[in-house]
């Protein structure tokens, strides 16, 4: 298959091969999203090519192994060399090569180097030695190091604060695929679905290349996801404890937490989770969401109107929050459900609607420079978050909350409403007076002048009528997120 989308990500590696120095390129993103495909599909063809993969837990003696048969493969393809006792002495033997190469480029890839990377192997170390000594001063040489446990390689390499500080010349985070790489990833499989069907499917898995790759271009999406979610040898059914054991050490506790920020729609805030998850608001706990957030399980946001320091955190992984809602009981024990059409039997339940308008917003806040784009704000800055207001029991004012609010530097506010329904959304009395004390609300609660136009983004569109008239000034549908 081509590589479909990554024109960032293209951009970024043609200029680390067209560079006139050496390059320390840290990969990281989320399991499963396509980082050793999209490494190997753009530079194994250049110059040299020597790649390296760790062994989830493997010992120091299975990682050097991996690296001898890598380093046989590359430069003696005929021999059966001697495994390295240590990582220095393999280095030592790379530097070699190297050497021998002054005119070619040579790109030195290390994937899942957290796994390559064991306790006490001294790899780190021996990392930093020779980039410092040795191979930054080969311009011809592109060391690329990848690795799905995030949070260690921004810690250990890109926010480094020992030896390879400031070392890595190029961070690059790969992330999921947008509504139209998943559809443009969908075409090539000959798989032709419309972009309300592309949607749904990815409320269930998100934009990962790896799932998306395991649908059967001959079957239905509904038959699709009852093959790979709902029956025990798909896929998606035990995903979710697997993603999590080989990301975390702390795989446990990192579920239960983000088992409790899901529970949340809009969010909770740091104080009110660290209470529930038991944990002291120190290091540890930090630590935890800190890797949660930087492996796209969830994000930390600011609502609107809040202290800089009152922040909140979101599951914003689709797959996460599909399973939790709708596999995590099966997994525990509950009966597996019976028949080929339990996903299409689902669908139709009253349970589907609120929960896939949940995970449409989780998409929108996604997609938000689409929308931006959508509604002629390019070049405007926004501050993105959303606002909710729990009223005053003593005046009998009820609460509101607004989905999606853009903050705009034009001294204006756009305010948006996230509707998922299967026809266009119709704006009836009842809604038009939930709308207009959202507005007064806000205003209320707006401590400077600004101007206000209420949107509506919708996945089916909007149904034109008088109400709809007078309240909505701007409408988003769901081809402007793609």
């Amino acid at each position: 298959m081509n590589l479909i989308g990554r024109k960032k990500e293209q951009r970024l590696l043609e200029k680390v091969m067209a560079s006139e120095q050496a390059e320390f390129v840290a990969v990281y993103g989320r399991r499963r999203v396509g980082k050793t495909y999209t490494i190997q599909q753009c530079l194994s063809h250049a110059g040299v090519y020597f790649e390296c993969t760790g062994t989830k837990d493997g010992n120091l003696h299975d990682q050097l192994l991996n690296f001898i048969k890598s380093f046989e493969s590359t430069f003696y393809p005929k021999l059966s060399l001697k495994t390295p006792k240590s990582w220095r002495e393999a280095f030592e033997l790379l530097t070699l090569e190297i050497k021998k190469y002054p005119r070619q480029k040579i790109v030195l890839f290390f994937d899942e180097l957290p796994w390559l990377a064991t306790r006490k192997s001294g790899l780190i170390q021996s990392l930093d030695y020779f980039w410092n000594t040795a191979w930054s001063k080969c311009p011809h040489v592109k060391l690329i190091v990848c690795g799905s446990a995030a949070s260690w390689m921004l810690s250990h390499l890109i926010n480094a604060k020992g030896g390879l500080y400031n070392r890595v010349t190029r961070p690059l985070l790969l992330e999921p695929f947008t509504l139209s790489e998943t559809k443009d990833f969908l075409a090539q499989k000959k798989i032709k679905l419309t972009e309300k069907q592309i949607l749904e499917l990815y409320m269930v898995m998100g934009g990962i290349p790896f799932y998306l790759n395991q649908l059967d271009s001959t079957k239905s999406i509904a038959q699709n996801v009852n093959d790979l979610c709902f029956k025990k040898e798909g896929l998606l059914y035990g995903e979710f404890n697997r993603l999590f054991r080989s990301l975390f050490e702390s795989a446990e506790l990192n579920q239960q937490i983000v088992k409790i920020i899901a529970q949340k729609h809009y969010g909770i805030s740091f104080s009110e989770l660290s209470k529930k998850v038991g944990k002291h608001a120190g290091g540890r706990f930090k630590d935890r969401l800190y890797e949660l957030e930087a492996a796209g399980f969830i994000q930390r946001f600011l609502p609107f109107g809040r202290k800089k320091r009152d922040h909140y955190y979101q599951v914003i992984d689709e797959y996460s929050l599909f399973y939790l809602k709708w596999i995590a009981d099966l997994v525990q024990g509950k009966e597996l459900p019976k028949g080929a059409d339990y996903w299409a039997r689902i669908l139709k339940t009253p349970q589907w609607y609120p929960w896939a308008g949940y995970s449409f917003e989780t998409i929108c806040y996604k997609h938000v420079d689409k929308i931006i784009t959508a509604l002629g704000l390019n070049g405007i800055g926004c501050f993105v978050s959303h606002w909710s207001y729990k009223g005053d029991p003593k005046q009998k004012e009820d609460g509101a909350q607004i989905d999606l609010i853009l903050d705009r530097d034009d001294n204006a506010i756009s305010l948006c409403e996230i509707k998922y329904t299967t026809h266009p959304f119709v704006i009836d009395k009842t809604y038009a007076r939930n709308l207009l004390h959202k507005i007064d609300a806000f205003e209320k609660n707006l401590n400077q002048p600004k101007q206000l136009f209420l949107t509506l983004i919708s996945a089916s569109g909007l149904k034109k009528n008088a109400w709809s008239e007078d309240l909505i000034h701007h409408t988003v549908e769901l081809k402007d997120l793609f």
